[in-house]
């Protein structure tokens, strides 16, 4: 036998191992992703008729990506009924406005349950209110019906270090109120008409959702916070208890099967890639001690008209 082909009969033995190995890693990614399918919040088994679970927490901002979640919710012929569990203290009032939308078309075709959990207040609450039950613990914190819109005001600290600030604009109320100087009458004439129009319109939308007179929720509606027995005597929800009451609800008024199973529908930007119930990256910023400062910087995104308790957290 030749040189050349010794070589050959090598070559090739070479090339049918390295194919042998390939066909072995792609079975393995296979085999991998309809593991992964199963083991991280159990997506297959949305192929088959469930209570879809949806989590709104933390600041509401009506991003896109829970936006396009409740899209697919409501799109979904698997999807009998929906729990929305909610852990918010509010957020802005367009997100908070997206939001509730999102929620009323969905109900349009399936039964929407809330249960809050520690806190629901501000845009949580209006976040719940687009369902057509709620559910609370016994010492949830609700309510706190208002609008606020805050600014800084720094000029005495400018003079301190004497700055001053210069401004060239086309009208009186261009940019106003502004942290540079202290707030004109009528800036803030105009300013509290935007914050009272946005008021009313959360007023009636409880007023409306949740069958009270205008007169009844202007006087709920001081900006104070309930407890979930209070807000159940105030008729601002309808039950004390958790998730087990809302699937009786579910169950005994809109016939929604016992055999269902709840499945958590999650937001992309919360998913847990590991499937064990935790964010690696949320996690990882609790045990470096840094907590506290994301949730700064989160508020700090925050920006015109809020419904939110304790717009400083």
């Amino acid at each position: 036998m030749s040189v050349s082909q010794a070589e050959l009969i090598v070559d090739r033995r070479r090339m049918k191992a390295r194919l042998f190995r390939w066909r072995i890693a792609a079975v393995i990614a296979v085999f991998v992703a309809l593991a992964s399918l199963f083991w991280t919040g159990g997506d297959f088994k949305k192929y088959t008729s469930h209570i879809a679970r949806v989590r709104i927490d933390g600041l509401i901002t009506g991003d896109q990506a829970t936006l396009n979640l409740l899209d697919e919710i409501a799109n979904s012929e698997k999807v009998a009924a929906v729990i929305i569990r909610i852990d918010s203290p509010g957020g802005t009032t367009a997100g908070s406005e997206a939001i509730y939308e999102k929620i009323r078309v969905i109900a349009k075709d399936k039964p929407v349950v809330a249960v809050m959990d520690t806190v629901a207040a501000s845009g949580g609450y209006i976040t719940a209110i687009a369902a057509e039950y709620i559910v609370a613990r016994g010492n949830t914190i609700t309510g706190s019906i208002g609008v606020i819109f805050s600014f800084p005001e720094i000029s005495k600290l400018l003079d301190t270090l004497g700055i001053k600030m210069e401004e060239i604009k086309s009208g009186e109320l261009k940019a106003e109120p502004s942290p540079y100087k202290p707030v004109t009458d009528r800036a803030r004439q105009v300013s509290n008409e935007m914050v009272q129009e946005s008021f009313g319109w959360f007023t009636g939308l409880v007023a409306e959702r949740r069958n009270l007179s205008i007169e009844r929720v202007r006087v709920l509606a001081d900006g104070r916070v309930y407890t979930g027995r209070q807000a159940v005597t105030a008729k601002l929800i309808d039950a004390v208890g958790g998730e087990e009451v809302a699937l009786e609800w579910l169950q005994t008024r809109k016939s929604v099967s016992k055999d269902l199973e709840v499945l958590d529908w999650v937001n992309p930007i919360n998913a847990d890639p590991t499937g064990l119930g935790f964010s690696v990256a949320d996690t990882v910023i609790q045990l470096l001690g840094f907590g506290g400062l994301k949730r700064q910087v989160e508020s700090a995104r925050l920006d015109g008209l809020l419904v939110l308790w304790h717009p400083q957290l």
